[in-house]
């Protein structure tokens, strides 16, 4: 059974950051809310972190690069709720930032794997559960990153995978109108969490100098993803990008 807005959505990665972030963003604003993660303690204390929303939370643990796992999580929302009206994309992994002739085949495929591969397994469970639904449809919204548009020094899988998952985000997009399902992806620049706080220290930058570089405080990504998760089915949100205002992106920084 779904909370009283009798909307459901998955995050993945909802664990720590932005997925932590966007889940209890919405379950404060009433929806039934299945958080997907590797670990679970981190979920735990996700729910913990709801209040009173959090009977309306489900943790479940999840690696969205195994299908297994995956069919699990989607199985479960299922039987909890009974629908899904929004899946969030946001699982995500990086490499070391190493040169790239030194990146191992490994590192290579395990980003793969989690960023772009989990991604398109999450979208092709949601698809069979939105289509079949009654009402049918819902919306997919696809965690981008700036990466999407352009790389950090060091970043050739991180950068690769958030380049397909724009392909991902316009194919899931043209291929869900036959099924009333929305795609839209947001590009996230230097959001305030845990993975952000060595930029307060200093981090690469492309000419090789170390240099720190603003956040923006987190809250506004998953005000962000709310607006985007609230529109009606008829109106989508295709890209949108959230950044702290001076970082560097825009321009010659």
């Amino acid at each position: 059974m779904a909370s009283g807005s009798g909307k459901v959505a998955i995050v993945t990665g909802a664990g720590s950051g932005i997925g932590r972030a966007v889940a209890l963003a919405l379950l404060r604003e009433g929806w039934s809310v299945a958080l997907a993660g590797r670990r679970p303690e981190a979920l735990d204390e996700t729910v913990a972190q709801a209040g009173e929303a959090a009977d309306w939370a489900m943790p479940v643990a999840t690696d969205v690069a195994d299908p297994a796992a995956v069919e699990r999580l989607f199985q479960a929302t299922r039987g909890r709720f009974g629908r899904l009206d929004l899946l969030f994309n946001n699982a995500g992994t990086g490499a070391p930032p190493v040169p790239l002739e030194d990146l191992t085949l490994d590192a290579w495929k395990r980003v793969v794997d989690v960023n772009l591969t989990g991604a398109f397994l999450c979208t092709q469970a949601a698809f069979r559960l939105m289509k079949d639904q009654d009402p049918r449809g819902g919306r997919i919204i696809n965690n981008g990153s700036i990466s999407a548009h352009a790389p950090r020094p060091r970043s050739v899988a991180y950068t690769a995978t958030k380049h397909a998952i724009t392909g991902l985000t316009r194919s899931t997009s043209l291929d869900g109108r036959a099924y009333d399902i929305a795609c839209g992806q947001i590009d996230i620049g230097n959001a305030g969490t845990d993975m952000t706080r060595a930029m307060a220290r200093g981090v690469l930058q492309a000419d090789g100098s170390i240099a720190p570089e603003p956040v923006m405080d987190v809250k506004a990504v998953a005000d962000a993803v709310l607006y985007m998760a609230g529109l009606p089915l008829e109106a989508n949100v295709q890209f949108m990008t959230v950044m702290a205002t001076k970082m560097p992106f825009v321009g010659r920084g």
